[in-house]
């Protein structure tokens, strides 16, 4: 695996940073997860933009341009082969001296890595649970300092399912490595957007295409309530694409398949991502 650190593209056996970096020491920075579609980058605007706003919302300098993160994104995927890939960047404020306060004249480290990815058929519904959300108060920032997502998404895992959806106050925010949609009354719905959740990109582009397709939905607050008593529930994220929850908290969700408005949704999202593959 080719990796990029600090303008330099190297194998990630020879990446280094310094123990003083303050993503090491404090998770003081921000990322990315981009997919890559037979070489085309997925949605490269919009992530840089999230990627701003980020980088904004931590008073961090964007330390590159959107050409020149363009340009560098490119080079990676072509010194990995291109094809499928999943490409993670990071920026953090930079090695110094440990103190919690911004140091000054301080240089951001910028890493990026990349790893193959295969197609997915279609999911025949995957286990989740509930769980009270113990995160921050900043979640729309895509900080590096994930260590409540972490702790959520192994409580799933350690009973068998593969994500944890999070309950704040009584309302629907997010999974803890995803986004949600519920399906009630023939109305697909997900939380708007706010401080308590991730500005997905693959949410949006869902949106978007359902929009075009002219189907129905709602971005508005959704009740625990209205979860449990959903006919379809998934969750939606850049690497896992669309996947259908068909047990909730050891409960079936609607027939206990994929329902047919997931379905339908699935294969839009998988048309367009074979026209980005075909004409980038």
């Amino acid at each position: 695996m080719i990796v990029y650190l600090n303008g330099e593209f190297l194998p990630v056996e020879s990446a280094k940073i310094s123990v003083l970096d303050r993503g090491f020491i404090f998770g003081d920075g921000v990322y990315e997860v981009l997919p890559v579609y037979n070489g085309h980058l997925f949605r490269l605007a919009e992530h840089l933009q999230r990627l701003e706003n980020s980088l904004q919302a931590i008073r961090l300098a964007n330390p590159l341009s959107r050409q020149q993160w363009s340009d560098l994104l490119t080079q990676l995927v072509a010194h990995n082969h291109g094809g499928d890939q999943s490409i993670y960047l990071q920026v953090t404020r930079g090695p110094a001296k440990r103190e919690h306060n911004f140091p000054h004249l301080i240089q951001p480290t910028v890493f990026m890595m990349s790893e193959a990815i295969q197609a997915q058929p279609p999911s025949p519904g995957v286990k989740a649970i509930t769980c009270p959300d113990i995160r921050w108060q900043r979640c729309d920032i895509k900080a590096v300092a994930l260590l409540a997502n972490v702790l959520l998404r192994q409580q799933a895992v350690d009973v068998g399912a593969v994500e944890a959806i999070l309950i704040r106050d009584g309302y629907v925010m997010e999974g803890a490595a995803s986004n949600v949609f519920v399906v009630i009354d023939g109305i697909t719905m997900t939380p708007p957007k706010s401080r308590y959740i991730l500005p997905g990109i693959t949410r949006d582009l869902i949106l978007e295409v359902m929009q075009a397709n002219q189907l129905p939905y709602q971005e508005v607050a959704i009740t625990e309530a209205q979860l449990r008593s959903a006919v379809e529930i998934w969750v939606t994220s850049s690497v896992r694409e669309i996947l259908p929850i068909t047990t909730l908290d050891e409960q079936t969700v609607g027939s206990g398949k994929p329902g047919p408005i997931w379905s339908q949704v699935w294969q839009l999202y998988q048309n367009y991502k074979q026209q980005l593959r075909s004409h980038g």
